[in-house]
């Protein structure tokens, strides 16, 4: 399940303009722009520390997180990480997304599929399996979101299927989406045949052309020869 940080979120509201200056500001004061909003309760402009922010996204439950936050001057609230950004080069967070969470009210996540064991299908039959959809959408309370879906792919054997309907159900968790979408199978590598072509003989045409182009030629420059001959005779 959606495991909850020990480590509370402090979060520090900022104001004045919200611009990429100011961010700017921001990130060189060592803090990270963010958002707060869900709940019912208005958005709110806040900096977070990035450090803290890492550790929640690097833990087991990742995004799906839920942890104290505590904006200042306000009470805290539970909340989870929905949506954020890294500089493309560094890698560092630039922005975040907050959401404040009802912890008596269901909400949608997508949550990791992590496939268990070796089949036999990989084993011994020569075939290699190929992980297709890797996070499934579930709709239950947060306090039941799991940091993970465990499926068991030993026994699958060459072009055996596992399903969204083979992952673990329970009564608290609800399977958004097509339950036959297909989750993983084996499958065997396929050598590629490339046809060989046969080499076809060049036609001669080009080549009469070419020999008859050359003739023409000498009989155009033999054709002077001859009438200078013809006179010389007179």
């Amino acid at each position: 399940m959606a495991t909850a940080n020990t480590e509370a979120v402090v979060a520090t509201p900022r104001e004045g303009k919200f611009n990429k200056n100011a961010a700017r500001r921001v990130r060189v004061a060592g803090k990270i722009p963010a958002v707060v909003y869900g709940a019912g309760q208005e958005t709110v402009a806040v900096a977070v520390d990035p450090k803290v922010i890492t550790r929640i996204l690097h833990s087991d439950s990742g995004h799906n997180t839920i942890f104290d936050l505590n904006v200042e001057g306000s009470g805290a609230v539970k909340a989870m990480i929905v949506d954020w950004q890294h500089e493309p080069i560094k890698g560092k967070l630039l922005h975040i997304d907050l959401k404040r969470i009802a912890m008596d009210k269901a909400m949608r996540v997508s949550v990791p599929i992590q496939l268990v064991g070796i089949p036999v299908g990989v084993k011994s039959q020569g075939g290699i399996l190929e992980h297709v959809m890797r996070e499934v959408e579930i709709e239950c309370l947060p306090g039941d979101i799991p940091s993970h879906l465990d499926v068991d792919v030993s026994n699958m054997e060459l072009h055996g299927l596992i399903h969204v309907s083979d992952l673990p159900h329970s009564g608290s968790i609800k399977f958004l989406g097509d339950e036959n979408a297909t989750v993983a199978h084996v499958t065997i590598i396929k050598e590629e045949v490339v046809a060989v072509e046969e080499t076809v003989a060049a036609p001669t045409e080009p080549e009469v052309a070419k020999k008859g182009k050359t003739d023409a030629a000498a009989g155009t420059a033999a054709a002077p020869a001859a009438d200078a001959k013809d006179a010389k005779k007179k």
